[in-house]
Order: structure tokens, then sequence, then C-alpha cells
């Protein structure tokens, strides 16, 4: 028998997985994929970023890439913002604090957007209860549903703004 939970991770609180996602600055969905729930997030960054092709209207080959990439410190790394910007895409990732910094001041505040992301799973927690009560036993079928969801999400989207 082939293990049909190959992407959920058992820990003290049961059994989890987490839902990446790439969304364009308005919170819209452009990739998603799905890892367990005890993996790593920051080896998720460039296979969503390969799989993303931005349509334009000018003619010639499709642009592959985005212009910045805006996350949250869990995913900052001095090799994933050398690999960023040697793509030609801006990193804006508050940087972690490995030692605790002395107080010698006011600390400056350094914000990075990401509502727009937080926006994003908003949607998929209130219209798709599937999405946040696992209930597919298998990753294929989860992630299809994932898929239907994105693609929901720009259709509703498209006739809003049509």
């Amino acid at each position: 028998m082939s293990n049909d939970l190959e992407d959920v991770g058992y820990g003290y609180k049961g059994k989890g997985i987490l839902i990446h996602t790439l969304t364009e600055g308005g919170g819209m969905p452009l990739a998603n994929c799905t890892t367990a729930a005890n993996g790593s997030e920051r080896e998720q960054i460039f296979p969503l970023l390969d799989s993303v092709k931005l349509k334009t209207l000018k003619a010639g080959r499709p642009k592959k890439r985005v212009k910045v990439l805006a996350a949250d410190k869990g995913y900052d790394s001095k090799e994933k913002r050398a690999a960023l910007r040697k793509r030609g895409i801006r990193p804006q990732l508050p940087q972690r604090i490995y030692q605790t910094p002395k107080n010698l001041g006011r600390p400056i505040k350094i914000s990075v957007a990401r509502f727009q992301q937080e926006r994003c799973f908003a949607w998929y927690q209130r219209k798709y209860r599937r999405l946040v009560v696992r209930w597919e036993r298998q990753k294929i079928n989860f992630d299809a549903f994932l898929s239907l969801a994105t693609v929901h999400i720009w259709i509703n989207k498209i006739l809003l703004v049509g």
C-alpha cells in the first residue's frame, strides 16, 4: 500500500500541511504548492518563481520573473538574497535578528507590505472550507481543489472588473 499522505507532517498537534502561494501586488494568487508542515518554507521560493509566466500584451517571449519579492523574515538568508538578485529580483525581506540588540535608542521600524498575501489566505479560508479542513487523503486531490480555488478567485476578479 502506498503512502497517500506523503506531504502531511505529523507533530504534537496532529497532522498538517503548508500552502505556499505566490501573489501579485493586489493579492491575487499566481502560483501554489503544498508541503508538509514540518518542512522548510525557504526551499519553495524558487519552484514557485519558476512556475510563473507573466503575460504581457507585447510580442515576444513572455516574461518569467517578477520585479520585487516581499516575504516575512522566515525567508531571510544571505544565499536567498544573492540568488534573487542574480535573477534580477529585488528582495524585500526584513532581516532576522540573531542576537539581542543593544538598546541605543528608538528602533527603526522596517515594514514589509505583506497584507496582500494575508488577504489571499483570508479568501482561501473564508470561501473554501475544503482547504481549511483537509478532508482529502491524497495530495493530488488537495492540490486540485487549491487550483480550483485559485481559478475561482481569478474568475470572480475578472467578472467584477469587466
